[in-house]
């Protein structure tokens, strides 16, 4: 295996001592210890923490061996010095690595260095005392087998028990903070949040449920900083009722009547409206009349709890125990989301019910704030962002949505996110408006309710799927010259729930900010990565948060790369770069011909397929989106006359596409409709990275001693495939100018249309065959109406445009 650790932090040897002082290991019986033998000793019996006595200790270290032939045990009894090859020998079993399996007791060193792990300086063969305390500390931070630092995994068997209660403040090692505040004794507490706003029309500001948890040691006086997730799913869904709301995709393209719209004729603007008057205070309090037992939680979140920051929980308008109506993304949404932030910083009251008006304030808080999550979540973080709202130090997006247009549309057409035929605004709206499960509530709202999700359905238009006032609300784009917080994106490059445009459009979009902004791109689809085997990332965003929301000079910034990218062709390889998906990166312009992409002149042909299928083909597809996928890209004739395929020549060397792919098309529609899709395809055999992670171990990642666990997982080899998808796109050939303006569409004239597909970073090896296809109906993502429409395609005047990395 390979070991990516991104978040080392380099530390001189006079703090290393220190650190190894503040957490126990030297103390006043060893830290003058001149005998090497003793003082590794020493180390060790305070890592054996389930060995009560000399005699447990003692069979503890027979069962690691420290050369091939001397157990750890008779090795400290015989040798004089710490060989530095017995330190590594033993240091890969502290780590769970297997010898015969992962290494070999005659060459340790060797291991260490394939898996990528730190060995420490050393002048001889031989650790002196000061070289051994530094290879104790840089093992302390290395992370094993499992993806776990050693020092993290000592917490898990209790290393850190004994600070309970007896630290009132964050205890640090390598830059980043250590569970030393008991989970167990978390202070859970529920407040309601008035946030300026009256999305219920009921004449009073909503009043929004947070549920939060924080360290005991903030009731002796200690400030924390937050992690603060806002989760429209985290008071439950209605899924039954969201079904119900599905729409049908087996329905026919609509001609569009042609418009000359500008912007200005569709932009947002806020309405002016009368916010009722904030409620009078009654009285204030220090303690909260409710609590919770078990709150939805994230695991990322859970791992920060024992280590002094808080959480809170929050699910928004609409949403049980909350007042006010679901919205889907739009500014009162975002009004709701910041809420939460400026009560965590003093601007905003809470009380401690809906009804006696007692203000609760949030005394505990450092007023520096960090919001996390993935999709919806992350959604809201980057909402929160755009408004610039003070006390947001930094938000950590994960799969996060930039602009609902590119969510629920593509290029003038409605496009599902991958996996959801026929989910829409109005869907989401219901499937969150939690509400709807407190009966006695929803009775109230019932017939507002019903007005708004009709109001949803208008304003998302699913006849022409145009950019509309609608979308342009829930486009935070326009709004990231506002963003002052740090960022920190996570994505997947297989994410066609969350498409790759929306963190491209992110992560280039507030470039000129003067914000630090930081990218993780993984190869798997809508999913959290914090507890992958093959990269530092809880460790990554600990010496992050300890940066910016403890103020820690702990090089966070210059330390962790700009851009670290998942590797698809190699297993457990993640690599560092500057940028991503740069405008100005060279590019690769490819002709098209009959089934071929060539580098050089236009052939001058015309290409025609049909969208129609017969009945019965229709039908099973409409059923078996996979196998749809799947026949489209291969080489049987099923689907022969319903796409163009071209493919280069095979490779000569290793070839990366880094950013946005350009399709440049001569085409014609044979009616006054058409769309067109577009899918960019690796061809080679080849074994290649599964999408969905491979679960390694369940429950196998502790946060800390007796608390809450995480799967392992991780991202293996599949079985071997002839092709993978790379990127894809969609158009309406109405919308060739802009998502707004709609064009004619004359049948059998030829225009000029060009279409960027899903930005990517991917790797196609040496023998492998790029390949484009293009096609109409796309079973998983377009309308499906099987109309009879022919589109042709002129090469002399089409072009694929490929962004490379060098």
């Amino acid at each position: 295996m390979k070991n990516n650790q991104f978040a080392i932090r380099p530390t001189e040897y006079k703090d290393q001592l220190v650190e190894l002082e503040t957490i126990g290991f030297l103390d006043k019986d060893n830290e003058s210890e001149t005998d090497p033998i003793k003082l590794w000793k020493s180390f060790l019996s305070k890592s054996f923490l389930e060995a009560k006595t000399s005699s447990a200790f003692e069979e503890k270290l027979k069962t690691y061996m420290a050369t091939e032939s001397l157990n750890l045990n008779e090795y400290l009894d015989s040798a004089t010095n710490v060989s530095v090859s017995a330190f590594y020998n033993v240091a890969l079993q502290l780590l769970k690595f297997n010898p015969d399996v992962d290494f070999n007791f005659n060459d340790p060193l060797g291991a260490m260095k394939k898996i990528q792990l730190m060995i420490a300086d050393h002048n001889t063969d031989f650790f002196s005392v000061d070289e051994l305390k530094s290879a104790w500390y840089w093992l302390l931070a290395t992370h094993n087998k499992n993806g776990q630092t050693f020092i993290d995994f000592l917490a898990t068997k209790g290393f850190f028990v004994r600070f309970y209660g007896k630290v009132n403040h964050p205890l640090l090692f390598n830059g980043k903070t250590l569970p030393v505040f008991d989970p167990h004794q978390l202070i859970r507490e529920v407040v309601y949040v008035e946030s300026p706003q009256d999305t219920d029309h009921d004449g009073k500001r909503d009043l929004l449920k947070a549920e939060i948890l924080r360290p005991q040691a903030t009731e002796n006086g200690l400030k924390v900083p937050v992690l603060y997730t806002a989760s429209p799913y985290n008071q439950g869904t209605n899924d039954e009722t969201g079904e119900k709301l599905t729409h049908n995709v087996n329905v026919t393209l609509q001609h569009k009547e042609p418009n000359n719209l500008q912007y200005s004729d569709i932009e947002y603007h806020a309405p002016e409206t009368k916010l009722p008057h904030s409620r009078v205070v009654n009285g204030q309090t220090k303690r909260a009349e409710e609590d919770f037992s078990r709150e939805s939680s994230y695991t990322m979140n859970d791992y920060f709890l024992a280590r002094g920051f808080a959480v809170v929980y929050m699910a928004g308008i609409g949403t049980k125990d909350s007042e006010g109506l679901r919205t889907t993304g739009d500014p009162d949404e975002t009004t709701s989301t910041i809420s939460i932030i400026k009560w965590l910083t003093g601007e905003l009251p809470a009380f401690t019910n809906r009804i006696d008006n007692i203000e609760i304030k949030a005394w505990w808080s450092n007023k520096r704030i960090a919001m996390t999550g993935r999709s919806y979540l992350g959604t809201l973080a980057t909402a929160a962002a755009t408004t610039g709202v003070y006390g947001l130090k930094t938000i950590i997006s994960e799969a996060a949505i930039s602009s609902w247009y590119d969510y629920y549309r593509d290029g003038g057409l409605v496009i599902a996110p991958g996996g959801f035929p026929g989910e829409d605004a109005d869907v989401l709206a219901e499937e969150t408006f939690s509400r709807r499960l407190q009966p006695g509530d929803f009775h109230n709202v019932k017939d507002t309710w019903n007005k708004q999700i009709e109001k949803i359905n208008q304003g998302q238009d699913r006849t022409t799927g145009n950019y509309n006032t609608f979308w342009d609300a829930r486009n935070y784009h326009k709004d990231f010259k506002n963003i002052t917080a740090d960022v920190f994106m996570v994505h997947g490059l297989n994410d066609w729930n969350v498409k790759p445009r929306n963190v491209e459009r992110l992560w280039n979009g507030i470039k000129h900010n003067g914000v630090t902004q930081k990218l993780i791109l993984h190869q798997g689809q809508h999913i959290y990565i914090n507890a992958f085997r093959s990269i530092d990332y809880n460790d990554i965003i600990n010496l992050w948060l300890t940066h910016e929301l403890l103020g820690v000079d702990n090089q966070a910034k210059e330390i962790i790369p700009n851009v670290i990218i998942q590797d698809n062709t190699e297993t457990e390889t993640w690599n560092a770069y500057q940028d991503w998906a740069n405008n100005d990166n060279e590019q690769i312009k490819y002709s098209l011909s009959s089934d071929k992409l060539n580098v050089g002149q236009p052939v001058k042909q015309e290409l025609s397929f049909n969208d129609q299928l017969d009945k019965k083909s229709f039908d099973f597809y409409a059923k078996h989106n996979d196998t749809w996928e799947n026949e489209l890209l291969s080489s049987n004739e099923k689907l022969l006359k319903n796409r163009l395929l071209f493919k280069s020549a095979p490779l000569d060397d290793d070839l990366t596409i880094d950013g946005k792919t350009l399709v440049n098309l001569k085409v014609s529609s044979s009616q006054n409709i058409g769309l067109l899709s577009f899918q960019l395809v690796d061809y080679g055999l080849a074994k290649r990275l599964t999408v969905s992670p491979t679960l390694l171990s369940k429950n196998g990642l502790a946060g800390t001693f007796d608390w809450r666990e995480d799967d392992l997982r991780e991202f293996t080899y599949g079985k071997e495939t002839p092709f993978k998808m790379i990127s894809k796109g969609h158009l309406n050939l109405q919308n060739r100018e802009n998502n707004y303006k709609v064009d004619e569409l004359k049948p059998d004239v030829f225009y000029n249309v060009s279409v960027e597909l899903q930005p990517t970073f991917y790797k196609l090896l040496k023998g492998h065959q790029l390949g484009l296809i293009v096609y109409a109906t796309d079973f998983g993502m377009t309308v499906r109406g099987n109309q009879d429409i022919k589109y042709t395609v002129q090469t002399e005047d089409s072009s694929l445009i490929v962004p490379i990395h060098k």
